[in-house]
């Protein structure tokens, strides 16, 4: 008589007994009238696994659906191998390029296929006939020699790149339906999990939309994101022009001492586009309008470093900038709003006293001196220090806060008056072409550093308050990003590179036993996909300064 195996599960709160040997999905199918819906993955002692994992020792169990943020990657994990089965079964020679996420989708080019609405109609059928014939991705796993040959075999030159640059010993692989690839993170049982989609022409390329978040019974409406789309295009273009556009040829890149180069090259590009920024501003500041430049963007895009940078460029137009830091706004603590967990929302656009700012905005733009509050973040109240500003021939003011680009922050200042400076770090670099690197991710890791160096928090703290990070950006950042007047890109394509020994360190010190170790995990693992880039040839004016430290500017 075989041993059973306790588990203990985390969704129903007792120990469960297994067969030594018995997946996950056998288990979850004996479970399912107690788990209440259908899982699409698992958490094994808090690290997420597919559900053809094999239980051969007691373990904690979390089975996860499709609608929690580990579940949702490996929904659009699994949609994207069902496209690609879908393209290779119905145009063979054509190579598709997962590049980034865009308008609430997943932005694709497929080289060899023009992208027609009949073509795209053709494999989004296709898609749906494989789905339905609810056919199983069936885990591999063997020496990177070998996999290295299946993947020559099927031209895919960019997963080829990357094994041979990370020396893995064996390496992890899926197929469907006769047809291998491979994805960093666990894919569903089967395709017939994915029923919900759409996939649609978008520019050169197809936009895939998965589950809509608010209804997943149906796929997610795109949202148009012209100016977006454009920042990612122009960045994608240097990534060709420099042939790195993948962290396979990153790698090769540092192998081959190129390192120092490319840094130098990424960072002449973004004082390139500060200054056509900055050209731009001088440009309406002198027709008459331009007085205030606003910058915003989410957590960890770089914008403090932007806005400094900004600054010099404006002097060397021979405009003289002056500063206002939003958070002296804050109203005080007593009447700031909550968040639904009932802590304090900092990240509201309420928590701010508007009448108050615009009120001191107009008259600064009237030309009288504005005497400027402190926010106390001891006492939570508003104090006034001596402070003041008053704008003269050629000043122009600077202000950075996430919701510069909210009409309602300045509703009530001249339009002509005011230019929108959006930031954000559009990864552009694909770990290989079936697998994009998330903008979310680099942004956290920069955060878990800064955090970490500068702050005095742990990976796990910086960890457990992200989720609530996305959702204040999702309501009062993201909406108003298309209302900028120019949009900059403060990703680096080297970034990961020199982020790489840093943020392992930090995550190592995640404990096992906390539900934050997942992600930790998960970034250990994605970061172990880089080769490491020293610091030492990353200049003291870069944005990525403002979280590893060493940087020339105060903050």
């Amino acid at each position: 008589m075989l041993k059973k195996i306790p588990l203990y599960c985390t969704n129903l709160k007792r120990y469960v007994d297994a067969e030594g040997g018995e997946t996950l999905l056998e288990i979850s199918r004996r479970l399912s009238a107690e788990l209440g819906f259908t899982p699409i993955c698992a958490r094994v002692n808090n690290k997420t696994e597919a559900l053809c994992f094999p239980v051969f020792q007691p373990k904690q169990v979390e089975f996860l659906p499709s609608t929690k943020a580990s579940g949702e990657r490996v929904y659009v994990r699994s949609l994207c191998m069902i496209l690609y089965r879908a393209l290779h079964t119905l145009f063979p020679g054509a190579k598709l390029k997962m590049e980034h996420s865009l308008s609430h989708g997943y932005y694709c080019r497929v080289d060899g296929l023009a992208c027609t609405p009949a073509e795209v109609e053709a494999v989004k059928a296709e898609m749906q006939r494989l789905i339905s014939l609810d056919i199983p991705f069936e885990r591999h796993e063997k020496l990177t020699s070998d996999v290295i040959e299946i993947f020559r075999t099927q031209a895919l030159q960019s997963k080829v790149d990357l094994l041979e640059t990370v020396h893995d010993l064996y390496t992890p692989y899926y197929t469907l339906d006769g047809l291998s690839d491979s994805y960093y993170g666990a894919l569903a049982p089967s395709t017939g999990h994915m029923a919900v989609f759409n996939l649609i022409p978008y520019k050169e390329g197809m936009l895939l939309l998965p589950p809509d978040p608010a209804d997943p019974s149906r796929a997610v409406e795109p949202l148009p994101q012209e100016k977006m789309y454009k920042a990612f295009t122009d960045y994608l273009a240097f990534n060709r022009i420099v042939g790195v556009s993948n962290v396979g040829g990153l790698n090769r890149c540092v192998l081959e001492g190129k390192a120092a180069d490319l840094i130098n090259v990424a960072e002449a590009l973004h004082e390139k586009s500060i200054a056509r920024i900055s050209d731009d501003i001088t440009e309406r500041y002198r027709q008459g309008g331009a007085r205030i430049v606003l910058i915003a963007g989410p957590s960890s895009s770089g914008k403090t470093t932007t806005t400094k940078r900004l600054a010099i460029q404006l002097m060397t137009n021979l405009l003289k900038p002056q500063m206002i830091s939003l958070d002296n706004y804050f109203v005080d603590r007593r009447v700031t709003p909550r968040d639904e967990t009932g802590d304090y929302d900092y990240e509201s656009l309420y928590a701010l006293d508007l009448e108050k700012f615009n009120s001191d905005l107009n008259a600064i733009l009237r030309g009288e001196e504005v005497m400027l509050p402190t926010y106390n973040f001891t006492t939570g109240t508003r104090e006034y220090r001596g402070d003041s500003i008053r704008l003269t021939e050629g000043s122009i003011l600077l202000i950075e806060g996430i919701h510069g680009l909210n009409p309602e922050l300045t509703a009530q200042i001249d339009e002509r008056m005011k230019y929108r400076v959006y930031v954000s770090a559009l990864t552009t670099l694909s770990i290989d072409n079936h697998n994009w690197v998330p903008t979310t991710d680099n942004r956290l890791l920069r955060r878990i550093i800064r955090d970490f160096k500068y702050r005095g928090s742990s990976a796990e703290e910086t960890i457990r308050r992200w989720p609530s990070v996305r959702r204040g950006e999702e309501k009062w950042i993201f909406p108003y990003q298309e209302n900028a007047d120019a949009m900059f890109n403060s990703s680096l394509l080297f970034e990961l590179g020199v982020m790489k020994d840093f943020g392992e360190d930090i995550l190592r010190n995640v404990p096992n036993d906390v539900p934050e170790y997942a992600e930790a995990y998960r970034l250990r693992k994605f970061l172990s996909y880089f080769l490491p880039v020293s610091e030492k040839y990353v200049p003291s004016t870069s944005i990525l300064r403002e979280f590893l430290g060493g940087s020339s500017f105060k903050y």
